[in-house]
């Protein structure tokens, strides 16, 4: 019996060795022509010449006279606005507080050198504590509001690609505004992570997602976070108002070109850490018109060299949009 096995594996053996000399050779094909393949030289260089690129120029050298210099996009808080106000002669709330920076800049600088934006939403936040509230939910708000603003800058690039940007926003527009540099600074889209650099600036007063650190705090400046960096933990847990905790990535290529302004003692950018997330998300929303969070237009509680919030983020602008760039026109 033994001795009909091994009869039986010298017969098999031949068949394995022809067979793994076959993979072998196989192989050894395979090898030379990935060899071959690699070692080709490529099409014939063509000579260039002197000044010449090898690629097509990634803008205009001028755009259309109608294209202004600078768009400042502002986009106002909760309930400053509506998602049928006039962009360019605001009505929807007339004590908005951006009015107070959006009409300076508007009056400063002709429509040329500067275009005037202001995001029309519904800039609501319906408090699900409260069953008689029939408000727009926070969710439904702020996502109208970056929808509409992100589309407006990707138009305006489309159409007038040498448009450099100032975007501005202060509470539930102060979110909207930093999550739209967070998204362009981070190469997440509305510009293309080429063009990220015809962002000049962003100014964000009383920032929900604001970290202490992550951007050039204008002091006074407290040491808390944003409200939604706070309340993260709960994440959806009430229907209509995500917490989306702090921004992935910060502001990425843009942190050093955000200016974030907040007051002490102001709980939607400077919250302390949150034990009872329910009754936490009542406060948030009286906290929108508490006394801090509704006097930035004074210096009562945040001020820097006599200026208030809205006078200094005003200057900063103005100083961004008299130096930035002069495209050509045509």
């Amino acid at each position: 019996m033994n001795a009909r096995r091994s009869q039986r594996r010298r017969r098999r053996l031949p068949k394995i060795l022809l067979f793994l000399g076959l993979l072998a050779a196989l192989a050894i094909v395979l090898i030379v022509v990935l060899v071959i393949v690699l070692l080709q030289p490529g099409p014939p260089r063509i000579p260039i010449g002197p000044g010449e690129s090898t690629t097509e120029p990634r803008r205009p050298d001028a755009q259309s006279a109608d294209c202004p210099d600078v768009l400042t996009l502002v986009i106002p808080g909760t309930w400053e606005s509506a998602s049928d106000d006039d962009p360019y002669q605001p009505t929807a709330n007339p004590q908005s507080l951006m009015l107070r920076i959006s009409d300076a800049v508007a009056d400063e600088f002709p429509d040329s050198r500067t275009s005037v934006y202001t995001v029309p939403y519904v800039a609501q936040f319906r408090n699900p504590t409260n069953l008689a509230d029939r408000q727009r939910d926070y969710d439904f708000s702020r996502s109208q509001g970056y929808k509409r603003a992100a589309g407006k800058i990707i138009q305006t690039n489309r159409d007038c690609p040498l448009t450099r940007y100032v975007i501005m926003g202060f509470s539930q527009g102060a979110v909207i505004a930093g999550d739209l540099a967070s998204n362009i600074g981070n190469g997440r889209g509305v510009l293309d992570a080429a063009d990220e650099d015809l962002v000049l600036g962003v100014g964000l007063i009383a920032d929900g997602r604001r970290e202490y650190g992550e951007q050039n705090d204008i002091g006074p400046s407290p040491e808390g976070v944003g409200a939604e960096v706070a309340l993260a933990g709960m994440g959806r847990l009430v229907p209509g108002i995500t917490m989306t905790g702090p921004r992935s990535g910060g502001f990425g290529e843009l942190e050093d070109r955000v200016q974030s302004i907040c007051a002490p003692g102001d709980l939607i950018c400077d919250s302390p850490t949150v034990t009872n997330p329910i009754r936490a998300i009542s406060q948030l929303a009286g906290a929108i018109d508490n006394p801090v969070h509704a006097m930035y237009a004074t210096t009562d509680y945040w001020a820097l060299d006599g200026a208030s919030a809205t006078q200094w983020m005003y200057g900063w602008a103005s100083d961004v949009i008299d130096s930035a760039p002069r495209p050509a026109h045509n």
